[in-house]
C-alpha cells in the first residue's frame, strides 16, 4: 500500500493519471516481415505480437517481444520542444549500457523501423536513418506541452513493478478548504473568546494568569507542528479547539485545590504550594487516559483522523507542561510582587462551598434510568442502525457547487440516473446551491469506483464545481470498521490496565463500566440523530472514551484520599463526600470544554459536524456516568467491605472520624 498527499493539488485526476501508469519504456523493432493486417486476421508470427497506438482510432503495429533497450537504462528525461516544428518532445538520454546496445541495434537496422513503447502503448514508430551512437535521442508523439512533462516525469522516476489501483481518495477543492480553514479560524477565535471569559468569570485574577498560559499553550502546539511539517487540516484545528477548552482543565483543577486548601486555614502560599503539589497526581492520570486513546487513534486511524490525533495529543503534552511551569510561573511573580493575605476573589461562584447533594441516595434511580437508556440504544443500534459513511460501507461521496444560481436537485439525479452508476442519493449540503451526492459501492472491483467518478465529473463539471471528493472502496471499508473495532478494544483495555494499576480493581472496572456506558449511549444518539458515522466519528468517540475519564478520574482521586483520611466512614457518605467535594472541578473542566465544542458545533462547519456533536454528547455524558455510575459501583463492588456492612448506620453521629 502507498499513502500519497499532495497540500494544495490543484487537478486531482491529473495526479490519479500519473499514477495509473506503470511508465514501462520500452525500444523494439518493428516486425515487417508480414502485413499488420494479416497478422490481426490471422495468428502473428512467433516471437512478435501485436500493439496499438495511442491514436484516436488506435493504430495497430506487429512488434518483435525482443527489447532492444529499456527505461531501466534511461539516466535522464527532459520535456522539450522539437527545434524543426517547436512541438513538444521528449528529450532522454541513456547510460553507457543503453547507449552502446542502443548504437549497435540502430547501426544493424538501419532503414528498418523501431518502436518507443510505453504501458504496451506505441507512442511512435520512427524509420532508422543512421546509426544512433551518442546514448541521446528524442521521443515524439500527439504530446502536448503537459503530457510532455509528465512523461518526462514519469521516465525520470522509473518503472514501477506493478500497476496501482486508486482503492481510495479523498479530494478537499480549493474552495472548500479555504472554507474550511475560515471556519476553523472562526471556532478557534470564539471558542478561545468563550474559554478566556469563563475563566476570568470564575477565578478573577487568577483566570487571567491561566488564560496568559492559554496564549503560551496555543503557541507551543502551532511551534511544534511546524517544526513536525505537519499538514493542517480541519480535524487538526478541530484538535487544536478542543485542547484550548481542555487546556484550562488542569488550571480549574489547580485553582480549586488551592481554594479548598484556603478554606481548610492555610496561608495563601501554602495553599498554592499545597494545591499545585496535590491536583499533580490527578491531572497526570486524567491526561494520561486521554492520550492512550489518543495513540490508539493515531496508530489505528487514516487521512485527516491522524492529523486530529496528532494536534490533540501535542495539546495534551502542552496542557501539562504549561499547567505546572508557565502558570506555575505566573502565579509565583504575583505572590512575590503582591504578598496577597487573599486569594482574589472571582466575580460568580458557580458551586457554593459546603454544597452536599445526597448523590449516592438516588443510585438506584439513576441505574435505572442509565439501564433502561443503554438498552434502548442496543435495540436501536441492532433493529434501526447507524447512518453509515462511506468509510465503512465503501463507495464514493462528492460535494458539488453550483457555478450560478441555486442547485436543480431533480435535474441532478435525473442526470445522475442517466449514467447507470446504481443507488444515488442526491441532497442539499450546507446552502441552497451546495449539493452532497452518494453513490453506493460498484461492481467489478476496486477501479470501478475511480469509474463512477469520472462518469459523474464528466457529466456535471460544466455547472458544478468539486468542492469535495471521497471514495473508499469495498476492501478498505471493510478494513476501516475493523480496524475501528480494534481500536476501541485497545483503548479500553490500556484504560483498563491503566486505572488498575494506579487504583484499586473496583476503580478499574467501574471506569470502564462508566466509559461503555458513554459510548453506547453515543451510539444510540447517532441512532436517533441519523448523523453520518464516518472516521470522524469514530474519532470522537475514541477521544470521549479518554476524554469521559477525566471526571471520574477527579472523583477516584478524591476519593482514594478520603479512603486514607476515614477509615470508618460509611463508603456512600464517604462518595457523597468526595463528589461535592469534587463538584466544582468535574462541572467546571467540562463547561469549559463544552464551550470550546460548542463554538465548533456552531461555526466549524458541515465537514465534521457529526465529529462535534458526538463529542458534545459525549462530554455532557461522560459528566454523568462519574457522579451516577463510576461512583456508585464502588458501592456495588464492595471497595470497603468492613464499612459497607454499617454504611447505612451513622458513624458518631453522622460525623467521619479523622485518623
Amino acid at each position: 500500500r502507498i499513502l500519497v498527499q499532495v497540500p494544495g493539488l490543484q487537478d486531482p485526476q491529473r495526479l490519479k493519471e500519473i499514477l495509473g501508469q506503470t511508465a514501462k519504456l520500452t525500444f523494439q523493432m518493428v516486425d515487417q516481415s508480414m502485413p499488420v493486417q494479416d497478422a490481426l486476421n490471422g495468428r502473428p508470427p512467433a516471437g512478435s505480437s501485436v500493439l496499438y497506438s495511442q491514436d484516436d482510432p488506435p493504430v495497430p503495429y506487429l512488434i518483435e517481444n525482443r527489447v532492444i533497450v529499456s527505461g531501466e537504462n534511461l539516466v535522464d528525461a527532459q520535456a522539450t520542444y522539437n527545434s524543426q516544428n517547436n512541438e513538444p518532445v521528449v528529450s532522454f538520454r541513456f547510460d553507457s549500457k543503453g547507449a552502446a546496445r542502443f548504437g549497435q541495434a540502430t547501426a544493424q537496422n538501419v532503414g528498418k523501423l523501431f518502436a518507443i513503447i510505453l504501458d504496451n502503448q506505441v507512442i511512435s514508430a520512427p524509420q532508422i536513418r543512421e546509426p544512433i551512437l551518442g546514448g541521446t535521442g528524442q521521443i515524439s508523439g500527439n504530446f502536448t506541452a503537459q503530457s510532455a512533462n509528465d512523461l518526462a516525469v514519469l521516465l525520470r522516476a522509473g518503472a514501477l513493478p506493478a500497476t496501482l489501483t486508486v482503492i481510495e481518495e479523498r479530494t478537499v477543492g480549493p474552495g472548500l478548504g479555504q472554507d474550511s480553514i475560515h471556519a476553523g479560524k472562526v471556532a478557534g477565535i470564539i471558542g478561545s473568546i468563550l474559554v478566556v471569559a469563563f475563566m476570568f468569570v470564575a477565578y478573577g485574577f487568577l483566570g487571567f494568569l491561566a488564560n496568559i498560559a492559554l496564549a503560551v499553550h496555543v503557541a507551543m502546539i502551532v511551534g511544534v507542528l511546524s517544526l513536525l511539517g505537519a499538514t493542517l487540516t480541519l480535524p487538526g484545528i478541530a484538535g487544536i479547539v478542543l485542547t484550548i477548552g481542555m487546556a484550562v482543565d488542569s488550571n480549574v483543577l489547580i485553582y480549586e485545590r488551592i481554594r479548598e486548601e484556603r478554606r481548610a486555614g492555610r496561608s495563601v502560599i501554602q495553599a498554592i504550594d499545597t494545591g499545585f503539589t496535590k491536583a499533580l497526581a490527578t491531572i497526570v492520570d486524567s491526561n494520561i487516559t486521554s492520550l492512550i486513546a489518543t495513540v490508539v487513534l493515531f496508530y489505528l486511524g487514516t487521512g485527516p483522523v491522524k492529523g486530529f490525533a496528532i494536534t490533540y495529543a501535542i495539546g495534551i503534552l502542552t496542557t501539562v507542561f504549561t499547567a505546572f511551569t508557565f502558570t506555575r510561573l505566573l502565579v509565583s511573580i504575583w505572590l512575590r510582587r503582591a504578598r496577597p493575605k487573599e486569594l482574589p476573589k472571582a466575580p460568580v461562584t458557580f458551586v457554593p462551598p459546603g454544597t452536599k447533594i445526597p448523590f449516592m441516595g438516588i443510585r438506584r434511580w439513576t441505574f435505572t434510568l442509565s439501564s433502561a437508556l443503554s438498552i434502548l440504544s442496543v435495540v436501536l443500534f441492532m433493529t434501526v442502525g447507524i447512518n453509515y459513511g462511506i468509510d465503512f460501507k465503501g463507495g464514493s461521496l462528492i460535494e458539488v457547487q453550483a457555478k450560478s444560481g441555486n442547485a436543480d436537485l431533480a435535474d441532478l439525479r435525473a442526470r445522475l440516473t442517466e449514467l447507470n452508476i446504481g443507488e444515488v442519493q442526491v441532497q442539499q449540503f450546507g446552502t441552497p446551491n451546495d449539493v452532497l451526492i452518494r453513490v453506493g459501492t460498484q461492481d467489478g472491483g476496486e477501479n470501478a469506483e475511480q469509474t463512477v467518478i469520472d462518469k459523474v465529473r464528466g457529466e456535471l463539471q460544466d455547472n458544478y464545481d468539486f468542492r469535495r471528493v471521497e471514495v473508499v472502496g469495498p476492501t478498505v471499508s471493510g478494513e476501516l470498521a475493523k480496524q475501528g473495532t480494534i481500536a476501541m478494544l485497545i483503548a479500553l483495555l490500556g484504560i483498563l490496565i491503566y486505572v488498575w494499576f494506579r487504583f484499586e480493581w473496583q476503580f478499574a472496572v467501574g471506569a470502564i463500566v462508566a466509559t461503555v456506558h458513554d459510548v453506547v449511549m453515543t451510539l444510540g444518539f447517532f441512532v436517533i440523530s441519523g448523523l453520518e458515522f464516518n472516521q470522524s466519528s469514530l474519532a470522537a468517540i475514541l477521544t470521549i472514551i479518554g476524554y469521559s475519564l477525566n471526571d471520574t478520574i477527579v472523583v477516584y482521586d478524591r476519593v482514594r484520599e478520603d479512603l486514607r483520611k476515614y477509615k470508618r466512614m460509611p463508603l456512600p457518605q464517604l462518595l457523597n463526600n468526595a463528589i461535592n467535594e469534587t463538584l466544582s472541578r468535574t462541572t467546571l473542566t467540562s463547561v469549559t470544554t463544552i464551550l470550546a465544542l460548542l463554538a465548533l458545533v456552531l461555526f466549524g462547519g458541515e465537514v465534521i459536524r457529526s465529529f462535534t456533536m458526538a463529542m458534545l454528547f459525549g462530554v455532557i455524558f461522560g459528566t454523568y456516568s462519574s457522579i451516577f455510575i463510576a461512583a456508585p459501583l464502588l458501592i456495588l463492588f464492595k471497595l470497603r467491605p468492613q464499612a459497607s456492612a454499617d454504611e447505612e448506620k451513622p458513624v458518631n453521629g453522622g460525623k467521619a472520624v479523622a485518623t
